[in-house]
């Protein structure tokens, strides 16, 4: 069946399922061109938070984007109001299956027959997400990285989305200061996070042999690579909890990855340190969390 694509976006909303920190980093992209940015999350204090995030942050965002106006933020608990007339509603929920086959069969169930859903999942193809939904043309993975610095989005189809979607989303991201990339075909971790992933792993290992410490293999990044922060600082940032939910995924794929960074997530995690959103993580220096 073909579907067919939104044909007055400008005019619509976008909704953003879950208010944590991926999910207001998408909203505040949505909101740099005028609109109107719907964000649903079942916390009350998720929700105050995201607003607040956008609302500081949108008006120097869309300074940067070309034609970029600075848009309007809301937030509620009631999933039908954040999605109602919405041209796209993209899915920022944990990193948990069940979850998200529930989420995608409800959305499928009551947005408008034209709306396109996306899931932001770092790690499950949103083939695994259609087990409720009856129009699988309309599902994508649209992965967002860590806007609004890091701005680029791979794009995947669910195995039977319409090329037309694909198509329009790849024409209308960069509308929203946003570089979409098309993973031509299924694959795990997309594009950049298969790199990032193996980067990544890596390192936990080297700290969780005794080889190095988290700082020391950050500096070393910063000197050879001459970018700024390492791969520690980053997961510090992402929420170690989403860090071991993404691994756990990967070694449920290839049951040959080592236990040790695994371990070693774990750890932090049993002992309260998330990063920056528990104010302390491979780093103590996060005041603000």
């Amino acid at each position: 069946m073909s579907f067919a694509v939104p044909t007055n976006h400008a005019s619509r909303p976008v909704a953003v399922i879950g208010a944590g920190t991926l999910g207001r980093r998408i909203a505040l992209m949505f909101a740099t061109r005028g609109g109107l940015v719907r964000i649903h999350d079942l916390s009350q204090a998720q929700r105050d938070a995201a607003v607040d995030y956008v609302e500081r942050n949108v008006a120097e965002v869309a300074s940067r984007i070309e034609n970029g106006t600075p848009g309007t933020v809301v937030a509620t608990g009631d999933l039908a109001e954040a999605v109602a007339d919405a041209w796209l509603v993209v899915e920022a929920i944990p990193e948990r299956l069940e979850p998200k086959k529930r989420i995608f069969g409800e959305l499928d169930r009551i947005v408008a027959e034209d709306t396109i859903l996306g899931s932001n999942s770092s790690s499950y193809a949103s083939r695994l997400f259609l087990d409720h939904v009856q129009r699988p043309e309309r599902v994508l993975n649209t992965h967002f990285y860590m806007p609004p610095t890091q701005n680029a989005v791979d794009v995947m189809s669910c195995g039977r989305t319409d090329r037309d979607v694909l198509d329009f989303v790849m024409a209308t991201f960069p509308e929203f200061g946003l570089h979409p990339f098309e993973a031509r075909k299924e694959s795990t971790g997309f594009i950049f996070n298969r790199v990032w992933a193996a980067i990544k792993r890596e390192a936990l290992t080297v700290v969780a042999e005794g080889v190095s410490t988290p700082q020391d293999v950050d500096r070393m990044f910063e000197v050879n690579t001459g970018l700024p922060g390492g791969p520690f600082r980053l997961m510090d940032k992402v929420g170690l909890d989403v860090v071991l939910d993404i691994e756990e995924h990967y070694a449920a794929e290839h049951p040959e990855y080592p236990e040790a960074p695994r371990a070693l997530l774990r750890d932090y995690i049993a002992r309260g340190r998330l990063g920056v959103k528990t104010g302390a993580g491979f780093y103590d220096d996060y005041p603000d969390a």
